[in-house]
């Protein structure tokens, strides 16, 4: 299975980062969609799984939760959009991280992309920074996996255009 992980398009999207959707078995967005519109927009692309994020209004967050479980091919996945990284999880994100135990943990929010193992509770934390064109980000990003038979495969990083920022 190829998953697009994306985040914080707020309303739109970098082109290269579009033209890799096109590439994957499904779309994966930590939050920040923008709008019901865009959200079909990604879905016309692909199958999408996906959270609300906090400027997301209620248009998306009566449909979407706001933690996705997902067991996929023996991979254990938790996605939210606000949940911090390994050292530093928002609050009550730990907690959930230990009842759950998942092998990848998703989050977004932060603009910023990180991979990091958490030795701890034994996962990988992805965030896969921010694929819209909407803050302080200088360059677009998302990342591009496979799962298959319980691990994590040919992991890679996209860039978009560098984005003048002030």
């Amino acid at each position: 299975m190829k998953i697009a992980l994306i985040s914080d398009t707020h309303n739109s999207l970098d082109p290269i980062i579009e033209q890799n959707l096109h590439l994957c078995d499904e779309i994966w967005h930590a939050g920040d969609i923008g709008t019901r519109y865009f959200y079909e927009k990604l879905e016309s692309i692909k199958p999408i799984r996906a959270v609300f994020g906090n400027i997301d209004g209620f248009d998306l967050r009566i449909f979407l939760p706001e933690i996705q479980l997902i067991d996929l091919e023996g991979v254990k996945v938790l996605m939210t959009h606000i949940g911090g990284y390994p050292g530093r999880y928002a609050k009550g994100i730990k907690e959930k991280l230990k009842d759950f135990r998942p092998d990848l943990f998703i989050s977004g929010h932060s603009h910023i992309l990180k991979i990091i193992p958490d030795h701890e509770l034994n996962l990988l934390h992805i965030n896969p920074g921010a694929a819209g064109n909407y803050g302080f980000h200088k360059v677009n990003t998302m990342v591009y996996f496979e799962i298959k038979e319980g691990r994590i495969y040919d992991l890679k990083i996209i860039e978009g255009k560098k984005r003048n920022v002030l």
